[in-house]
Formats: C-alpha cells, structure tokens, sequence
C-alpha cells in the first residue's frame, strides 16, 4: 500500500478509535427462551409481528415453540422463509412488502446471520421507504429508529444478534456490501439453546469458528477497548472449552448455550472494534460464489493470521493463554504459533479444507479490489494490504496440482511475509 493511502486509513481508524466512548453502541438484552417473546411484544405495544427466517429452518420445525408462544397469546404474525444464504435485495424487497402488506410493526429474526441481517435491512428500509439499501451501505446511513427487532440465533458464530451491521448481496451484480449504523442492533436478542440442538455437526463447527474469527480479528486489531478486550478472550476461551462437545454431541445443551454465549461476546467485541482482512476475503467469496460465510471464514482464518507475522505475536500469547494451550512462562512466538496451529487442528478435526474450489483465477482482481473497498479505511487491521497484496489470499485459496501441493511450504510466523506485504 502506498505511503499516502497509508497515512489516511491510520488517521481515519485513530478517529474512529478515539470517538468509540462517545458513539451510542448498546448491548441487547438477553432473553433465555423464545416462549418470553410474547410478553416482551406486548411491553412494546407490537400489533403484529414479521418472522424472517430460511426454508432449512423451517423445515427442521425450529419455529415451532415460538409460533406456538405466539398463538397461545393471541399475537397475530407473518412468516418470511425465503431467506437464502447471502441474503440479498430480492429476499429484502419480499419481506419488506409482506410487513407493509400486513401492517406488522416488529420483526423477527430467526435463523442464522443471513436471517438476522435480512430481518435488519428489512427495519430499515420500513422506516425509510424513499431510500434504498445501496445508498445505506457504508457507515451511520440509517439514522432512524428502526421498527422492535429481535433476533433469535440459531446457530452459534454469526454474532448478528448484536451488532450494527447489515450484510446483503445485490442479486443483480452479486457485490456483497454491509449497512453499519447503531439503530441496527436488536432490542433483544435470545440465546435459547433449544433451537439449536438440530444444528448439523458441520454448520455447528463452521459457525463456531465464524465466532471465533470475530474474537481473533477484534482483538488483534488496532481499536480495542477494555471491554471490547474481555469479551473476545471470553468468547476465545468458551470456543475452544466447548465447540468440539457442540460438535460430537449435538444434545449437549451446556455446550450449546455456551457456544451461543460466546457467539454474543465475540459479536459484541467485533461491533466495537471490527474485524480485519479475513472478514473482507469471506465476503467478496460470498457475494462472487454464495460461499457459506462461516466456511470461508474457517478456511481463511490461519492464513491470513500467519501473513499478519510478528505484529500479533504478543496479542496471539494472549489468546493462546485464554484458549487454554499455553501457559503464562511459554515464550511469545511459541504461544503464537500454538495458537494457529491449533486452529489448524481443529479444521482438520472438522473436516474444513484449505481452499475454495469456486474460485476462478480471472476474478480474482475483481474480488480483491472489493476485499480491498471494505476493508479500508474501516477496518483497523495489524497490517494493511491493498488490492494487489489481498490478492495472494485468492491464489492461496484456489486448488492446486498435486505436484504443487506436494512441495508444502514454510508455515511459521516469521517476519518475511510481513515484509512481502508492507
């Protein structure tokens, strides 16, 4: 990256990370169970209530209680179940007519992040009809209160349960491009372990690992708080104490709820101190191909840790100490080394590869140069990159002959890849 461009994403995120103590984020409140939404639609004087969730759900019957919950109060609802992996504007448009068709006046998310940010982009285009969801991506351009938005996470990694953001896809061009502004955090968000327990074992250890990206990337980035420090170690340390149970014993409803709860902490660090290139990486993936936003996440995570080299190294000791696989007198570079190689581990122990077949060589500078648009000036990363340097991450991405797999390469953190890239 060029010294100038340099210059200017250092002084935008500084600013940022001075004005963080004075902007208006919030926690959702937690709610325990979906059977306590009716109560909290009547607090609200709610008439009617939008549910949007994804046909997998529904078909899995995960609805059920709260739509039973619903009934037995007498709370008239509607169900969107269109929702598609990567939500985009066509699945935004239908929702968002369903809800004025049927006079609703709260919405619901139910699902995983692809339904929460749907049930989002929903709230805000209700309450701003003459403005479209492309002229609100970007930073603080929603404004207004949204419509009462509660969220009910259904797997354990996205985090969208708490944060401001709004990830869609535009169906024409397939950009993938995120809304960010206060109003879009939920009121309430409901951490039920019970709509979980169907979760299959691969989804439960890629959105598992979606949550521990959050927590990685908000805590070796440059905007950290105090608070926004203890929520990733707490989510770090009940990720690796509990996604291998969520993974093998899918009833475990212990490991189930903690994994949830680390869900929310890393969500709540990340919305504060956002995420970095892996996140970038993930959703140019998403938008180009539908690739699964935990799996790409999953995928990346190790390599562009291990590109970052020596500017985390002190930060990795500490979440190596948190995760349980170092102890306080492990030299630094060891404890970081633990740290991606246990990463590493635990891909292999799910069954998570290291590449992206989808990828086509011949998009690659187009995907880099939307990695790239995200990610600067906003995103606070150890180390920037511009387009041209994301790049490497496509080529590392797409599968190779054998008879280039089979010479392997250096894995260590070393200072050489650091300085490839600056």
């Amino acid at each position: 990256m060029n010294p100038l461009r340099k210059i200017y994403c250092r002084t935008f995120q500084k600013v940022f990370h001075i004005a963080i103590p004075f902007l208006p984020y919030r926690k959702p409140k937690i709610v325990g169970s979906v059977s306590e939404l009716p109560d909290i639609i009547r607090r609200h004087k709610c008439s009617r209530v939008l549910i949007i969730t994804d046909q997998g759900i529904m078909k899995l019957g995960l609805t059920k209680r709260l739509e039973k919950a619903l009934n037995r109060a007498e709370i008239p609802y509607t169900l969107y179940d269109r929702t598609v992996a990567n939500p985009t504007t066509v699945n935004v448009a239908e929702a968002l007519e369903l809800y004025i068709q049927d006079g609703c006046d709260a919405v619901i998310g139910f699902g995983g992040g692809s339904s929460m940010d749907c049930a989002k982009a929903v709230g805000a285009r209700a309450v701003k009809p003459n403005q479209s969801l492309a002229r609100m991506k970007g930073i603080l351009k929603v404004h207004k209160r949204l419509p009462l938005l509660m969220a009910v996470p259904t797997t354990a990694g996205t985090g969208s349960e708490t944060t401001l953001a709004s990830v869609i896809t535009d169906a024409e061009t397939r950009h993938k491009y995120a809304i960010n502004d206060f109003p879009l955090i939920p009121r309430y968000a409901v951490l039920d372990p019970k709509v979980t327990l169907s979760l299959p074992p691969f989804i439960t250890a890629t959105t598992g690992m979606d949550a521990l990206t959050h927590a990685v990337e908000a805590y070796i980035g440059n905007s950290t708080t105090i608070d926004t420090r203890k929520d990733a170690l707490k989510a770090v340390k009940l990720i690796f104490e509990n996604i291998d149970d969520a993974y093998s014993h899918g009833d475990d409803v212990s490991a189930r709820r903690n994994m949830l709860h680390a869900s929310f902490y890393a969500g709540c660090a990340f919305t504060k101190s956002y995420v970095g290139y892996v996140h970038a990486v993930a959703h140019s993936l998403g938008g180009e191909y539908n690739v699964p936003h935990g799996y790409a996440n999953a995928v990346i995570l190790p390599m562009v840790l291990r590109e970052y080299g020596s500017t985390i190294t002190a930060k990795l000791r500490r979440l190596a100490l948190s995760a349980g696989i170092a102890q306080k007198d492990t030299p630094a570079e060891e404890a970081a080394e633990s740290f991606i190689s246990a990463i590493e581990d635990m891909k292999k122990r799910f069954g998570i590869g290291d590449t992206i077949p989808e990828i086509q060589e011949t998009d690659i500078p187009k995907l880099a140069h939307y990695a790239d648009k995200e990610a600067n000036p906003l995103y606070p990363v150890p180390k920037l990159m511009d387009a041209r340097q994301l790049e490497k991450f496509y080529y590392m991405l797409m599968e190779k002959p054998e008879s280039e797999t089979e010479s392997g390469s250096d894995n260590k953190i070393s200072d050489n890849a650091e300085k490839e890239t600056e």
